[in-house]
């Protein structure tokens, strides 16, 4: 993907206010320490003119202030996982890295709410939580260094949101900067609140463009009584989507439905050597929690329908041990999948449940078609496939080939119904395409929020809309 190149500011940056807001220490001017906050898991890369670590939100609305006053573009960035090149500084000016901000200031087991800093990482507040017998469910792949600031910003997902929902339905309450530099906060520290407009969910999801996020009310549950995970083997791949239906109509939700196609378990096959069905079209993974009685009628309800939908083995785990080894096969992908290629565009497209087999054969039939591997895996129980091109970022002709089969395969999920994007955003990567999607009049009111709340542009510039609206590209000059 092709992005704007790096644009100077109207003016200087002004290093010494910087200096003066934050502390010399932290401001970061460096060559080496800019190279380290140029790039983020999208492999995109551009590299800053400063980087600044803020230790407050006041501090943030100063420098954000500046930022208007003389023109140079603020990018704010939480651990860099992101996959879309959200935290990409691709029009050079000042990264803000929000690594300070990371402290549990609350964890409240009677209202069972936590109240976070933004680089608190997310597997960490679900060992905190867990310790008051408590579950904060959103477990996007990278919770060992995610940050719940970046969660929120993307309005990550992951495994378990086909029972417990993803980012979103956690966010009770921010406090944000606005790109003007009005510190404000929203929402409530309430199940209930329906004061005013919905500010929450607005800065949800929007990926660093509407204001930068300093504190985060989430709401917890009761931690499950057990867990139990299921592996089965299906030979065709119509058979395990027919099961993931089967199982939801029959009204139970479990708490993960994962899927593996035949490319994905070759690779990792070759990868961990441990006797994978890699003659199967698919390996479905179903994790079901709550109290034990349940859990044991959800789990021999859920292997009948498998071996009633044609599944030819099914394996069944209660104990931590026994569950992380069937679950060894899923945390393998991607270290698999290097083996395979250098590199891979990893597209997290999203289509209706009953159109998985359509969206994965298109997928079989993208390879063939560009000579490419291509892998498809991830959440079934919400449609959600991570379509995964393996590249070689060195090679030309593969890259061309790669980009032409993203197109086809965007359209396509379009055509079934499906989204874009169901975890990593539009950043910089999908920005062409979001007018594909985007209902004219929609894009429209998105662009009047914009224009509202950062009328000179500063705030993460160049992400999410599409290139070529007059708004977003008036700074070019």
């Amino acid at each position: 993907m092709k992005w704007k190149k790096n644009v100077k500011p109207k003016s200087r940056l002004p290093v010494p206010e910087f200096r003066r807001i934050c502390g010399p220490e932290h401001v970061l001017t460096a060559p080496e320490d800019r190279l380290a906050y140029s790039f983020d898991a999208s492999k995109l890369s551009a590299l800053p003119e400063a980087v600044i670590l803020p230790g407050s939100a006041a501090e943030i609305a100063e420098i954000l202030r500046l930022a208007n006053a003389h023109g140079f573009p603020v990018y704010p960035r939480g651990a860099g996982s992101g996959m879309v090149g959200g935290a990409v500084p691709d029009r050079g000016g000042v990264v803000l890295a929000l690594t300070r901000l990371n402290r549990i200031l609350e964890l409240d087991p009677d209202d069972m709410i936590a109240v976070v800093e933004p680089a608190v990482v997310t597997g960490r507040l679900q060992q905190e939580a867990a310790r008051h017998g408590l579950l904060y469910p959103p477990d996007p792949a990278s919770l060992s260094f995610s940050t719940i600031g970046g969660n929120v910003a993307t309005c990550a997902g992951g495994p378990r949101a086909v029972k417990y929902g993803v980012t979103r339905d956690y966010v009770l309450g921010l406090e944000a900067v606005l790109p003007t530099g009005e510190v404000i906060t929203t929402g409530t520290r309430t199940a209930k609140g329906v004061v005013g407009y919905d500010l929450t969910r607005l800065l949800v999801g929007s990926e660093g463009t509407l204001g930068v996020i300093t504190r985060v009310v989430l709401r917890l549950v009761p931690a499950p009584e057990a867990v139990c995970t299921l592996a089965a083997v299906f030979p065709r791949i119509d058979q395990a989507c027919r099961t993931v239906t089967s199982v939801l109509r029959a009204r139970m939700v479990p708490t993960t439905l994962e899927l593996l196609d035949r490319a994905t378990l070759e690779a990792v096959e070759a990868h961990v050597q441990a006797g994978l069905p890699v003659h199967a079209e698919a390996l479905l993974l179903l994790e079901v929690d709550g109290p034990d009685a349940v859990v044991d009628d959800h789990a021999r309800r859920i292997e009948e329908i498998c071996r009633e939908m044609g599944a030819r083995d099914v394996q069944k785990a209660r104990d931590a041990a026994s569950r992380e080894r069937l679950w060894s096969a899923r945390r393998a992908i991607s270290p698999a999948l290097r083996r395979i290629r250098p590199g891979k565009i990893n597209e997290d497209v999203t289509v209706p449940r009953s159109r998985i087999p359509d969206l994965i054969r298109f997928n079989q039939s993208l390879a063939r078609k560009y000579d490419l591997i291509i892998v498809s895996f991830g959440h079934a129980g919400d449609g959600n496939i991570h379509t995964n091109i393996m590249v070689d970022r060195s090679d030309p002709d593969e890259m061309a080939r790669a980009e032409r089969a993203v197109e086809e395969l965007f359209r396509e999920v379009l055509r079934l119904g499906g989204t874009l994007s169901g975890e990593h955003g539009i950043g910089i990567t999908k920005s062409p395409f979001f007018q594909w999607e985007v209902h004219p009049g929609a894009l429209d009111a998105m662009v009047r929020i914009k224009q509202a709340l950062d009328p000179n542009n500063i705030l993460n510039p160049g992400k999410m809309f599409v290139p070529n609206r007059a708004f977003f590209e008036r700074d070019k000059g």
